[in-house]
Formats: structure tokens, sequence, C-alpha cells
């Protein structure tokens, strides 16, 4: 699978809820892994393969792989903690994000069954900034103004070299 990066439009499309999880869902989920590894990421995102349906994985070190299919945070804490994020379609761009420390989801598996869970942090933050590419939404949108565009020009800069 491709990943498509940043100025690709489909990284700013609201993705569409999966309809049905069958054989062709099962599949797409596993080279979304591969995918995810071969990157060295820790998460991925339909849209960021250009799949513009709602679904991501996610697989951090000493946790299990995850699948989120039709995903709903349906809580966060107050709780703020900022790290420093970067995503496979952003490729050498990081920045300091703040995001709730713990949220709680509910979606279904690759089997169609529903799950909840509560997750803190490294997963709560990979679990949002993957929701985030459902929503259209990429990490460098959660950042201020001044940060966002000294981070742009850097990566245009690399862009150019």
């Amino acid at each position: 699978m491709q990943i498509y990066t940043l100025g690709h439009e489909v990284l700013r499309q609201k993705a569409l809820p999966v309809q049905d999880i069958n054989d062709e869902i099962v599949a797409i989920v596993k080279e979304m892994r591969e995918t995810m590894y071969a990157g060295r990421g820790i998460g991925l995102a339909g849209p960021q393969v250009g799949l513009l349906q709602r679904i991501f994985v996610v697989h951090i070190e000493g946790d299990i792989p995850r699948v989120f299919i039709n995903p709903s945070i349906i809580q966060t804490s107050p709780e703020l903690t900022e790290y420093e994020e970067g995503c496979l379609s952003i490729p050498g761009l990081y920045g300091e994000v703040k995001r709730p420390e713990a949220v709680r989801i509910q979606a279904w598996n690759e089997r169609g069954r529903p799950f909840t869970l509560d997750a803190e942090g490294l997963l709560a933050r990979v679990i949002q900034h993957e929701y985030d590419h459902l929503e259209g939404i990429l990490f460098i949108d959660r950042l201020s103004e001044p940060k966002r565009k000294k981070l742009l020009a850097l990566y245009d800069k690399k862009l150019r070299a």
C-alpha cells in the first residue's frame, strides 16, 4: 500500500463508516499492518493509504496489535500531556502536541466484534492521532500557528533538498 503524504487531498477528507466487516476488510487490515511496520510506524489510518473508511491499526511496543473499525472516542480525560508526535504522512517532521492523557474508545475489531477500550499514555495518544486522520485532521493542525508555519517551512525545505 502507498502512504499518501502531506498535500494529498485524501488526507483532508472525512472517512466514511465501514459498511460490512468481511474478508476484504480483513485483507485490508493485514495490508495496513504490513505497511505500518514497513514504515516503522506505530499507527496507520485508512485515509493515509487512500482508503476513505473509518479504520485504523495501532501497535505500540509492549502491547498487542490493535484494529479499530468505525471507532468513537466516547470519553477523554481532563488531564492533558504534551508529547512529540510524527506521522508517516509527513515524514521527518515532528512537533509537540498537547492531548488528553487518557481516552475511552468504542469500535469493532476485524472479526466484527464490538469492544470498549480504556487507554492512557502512548496508546491513548496514538489512538487520538489516528482518529484525527479519520476526521481529515493532521497533527500539525493541533500546533500553534507559528509552530505550524515553522515546521511546514522546514518540510518544504526538505522536499526541495
